[in-house]
């Protein structure tokens, strides 16, 4: 907190206005590390997303629409069976 206040005060003794502040290298510092943090949070979420699977009856689903989508391909083609 003191920095801050330590901060302000000298900005007021500066010679310089407003349109001449950049970013500089604390800007820099702080862009870069919520990028880095970023980057380790989505990998984490994609870890837990992948433990977490299908609902249950979304699995049903599924397994209900590989054998519609099986006995429609055997029955379009007939001869693929016979070579299986």
């Amino acid at each position: 907190m003191t920095f801050l206040a330590v901060l302000a005060s000298s900005s007021s003794n500066s010679t310089s206005s407003i349109s001449n502040v950049e970013p500089g290298l604390l800007g820099f510092l702080v862009v870069a590390a919520l990028g880095v943090a970023l980057v380790f949070i989505l990998r984490s979420m994609n870890k837990q997303f992948k433990k977490i699977g299908p609902r249950p009856e979304d699995a049903e689903e599924l397994s209900a629409d590989e054998a519609d989508g099986a006995a429609q391909s055997a029955s379009a083609d007939p001869a693929a069976t016979k070579r299986g």
